[in-house]
């Protein structure tokens, strides 16, 4: 088939290059040109495990095309994926939706025969209503469908999770549209992932439904290893017992310093707005979103515990500072509010991080990326695991440091504590 993919972000861009590789044509499409050229290059602008060489495959042999013309890319393809941005509001919680309408409003202009027109990224309930009004003469002459197709793809294991998706959900009540769909996904959902077909708002609800769910397992399990710690109990065992419940299950049962990325914050916000505009109180979303923003705070009265809250001069190493390990994602890292706030109490701060230096750093007097893990650990009075990297998970932080006393703070619980009392280094964990 021949697809179009508005957007070359990242649910755009391994969306795009995954197609292409199941033997799709796929034109991706974006305005910034740079980004295109790069692209038409090789060069991959996202780190993401894999993609680099699918895309190099698929270019060569001509079944991925990049480029800035959207009529041509449109005119050319039977299917047209809206893979824009939906960032939150400024100063509000809804998403930002002018980048999709603005893309529907030139669509408008480009087609002139049948298109399937979805929208994969993550839009609040009612917005495919929305488009269809914006569209509502192609409607009337039967050139499109529009049709809900989120997606689910975790950054770090996106192809994986393209070639092995849990399920694929299709909303839409045409069935031509869901025909040439399930043929389009046949490849993928022959590998016994499950095909959902389901009403066009169900399916723009079920994305956010699922990451407000994950963000609350996360938040809940955060509250537990606090009161872990005051009960002098190890989350890790409490983890263990929960997550055994095939009713509850493990993943995301683990504690840490907070959810972050370009998800799961933003999604909370916007589902409780969508609350708000059907009239209905989302309590316990509200919640989550209350306690993961409090989980910095509850981070920083850590570090003052374990520095005695003596923060000038004192040199603290950051290994890993992306929101999750094996992606370069700094959206709402919990790593950004902690750093600035040790910034300003005169700490000296270092980091290293696998996918290299971050911009959102750039500026800071004390704040300094360094190249190697060594150079970031020499003689540091303070190291913070902060984002689970499996560079950071068999370190020996004696030779590091080359220092006999400093201190550890692992928030991703990845060393064992009794381990680090016999090597007589003062460790510190989540809920332990």
């Amino acid at each position: 088939m021949k697809l179009c993919m508005i957007g070359t972000g990242y649910v755009g861009l391994v969306s795009g290059v995954c197609f292409s590789d199941v033997g799709n044509t796929v034109y991706c499409v974006d305005k910034d040109q740079k980004k295109i050229d790069l692209l038409n290059k090789g060069i991959v602008p996202i780190f993401e495990p894999g993609l680099e060489e699918i895309l190099k495959k698929n270019y060569k042999q001509k079944r991925l095309i990049f480029t800035s013309n959207l009529k041509k890319a449109v005119t050319n393809s039977d299917i047209i994926f809206i893979c824009v941005g939906t960032p939150s509001k400024k100063n509000a919680n809804s998403a930002n939706l002018k980048h999709i309408f603005s893309v529907v409003k030139d669509l408008k202009k480009i087609i002139k025969k049948y298109k399937i027109i979805i929208t994969k990224s993550t839009v609040p309930v009612s917005t495919g209503d929305e488009i269809e009004k914006i569209l509502i003469n192609l409607k009337k002459k039967k050139l499109v469908d529009i049709v809900s197709n989120p997606e689910f793809l975790r950054e770090g294991e996106a192809i994986r999770d393209f070639i092995y998706p849990d399920r694929i959900i299709i909303g839409t009540d045409s069935k031509k549209a869901n025909k040439i769909l399930k043929s389009l996904y046949l490849p993928i959902i022959k590998k016994t992932s499950r095909y959902f077909n389901t009403s066009r708002r169900a399916a723009e609800l079920i994305k956010y439904a699922s990451n407000a769910f994950l963000a609350t397992k996360i938040s809940f399990i955060n509250e537990i290893a606090n009161l872990c710690e005051n009960a002098g109990v190890d989350v890790k065992d409490i983890s263990l017992g929960m997550g055994s419940d095939e009713r509850i299950g493990a993943r995301f049962l683990r504690a840490g310093p907070g959810y972050g990325g370009s998800c799961f914050p933003k999604d909370t916000r916007a589902l409780i707005d969508i609350g708000n505009k059907f009239k209905t109180d989302l309590t316990i979303v509200k919640t989550v979103t209350n306690s993961n923003n409090n989980r910095k705070k509850l981070l920083i009265n850590k570090i003052k515990k374990i520095l005695y809250g003596n923060f000038n001069n004192k040199i603290i190493t950051f290994l890993g500072v992306t929101f999750k390990p094996n992606t370069d994602d700094m959206r709402e890292a919990p790593s950004i509010p902690l750093i600035k706030y040790l910034n300003k109490k005169n700490s000296k701060i270092r980091y290293y991080d696998p996918s290299g230096e971050k911009v959102d750093f750039k500026g800071f007097k004390n704040v300094n990326y360094c190249s190697t893990i060594s150079s970031a650990c020499f003689k540091a009075d303070l190291i913070i695991l902060h984002t689970e990297w499996n560079d950071f998970k068999l370190l020996n932080f004696k030779k590091l440091t080359k220092k006999k006393k400093f201190k550890i703070y692992d928030m991703r619980n990845m060393y064992s504590p009794s381990t680090m009392k016999k090597l007589k280094i003062d460790y510190f964990g989540v809920g332990r």
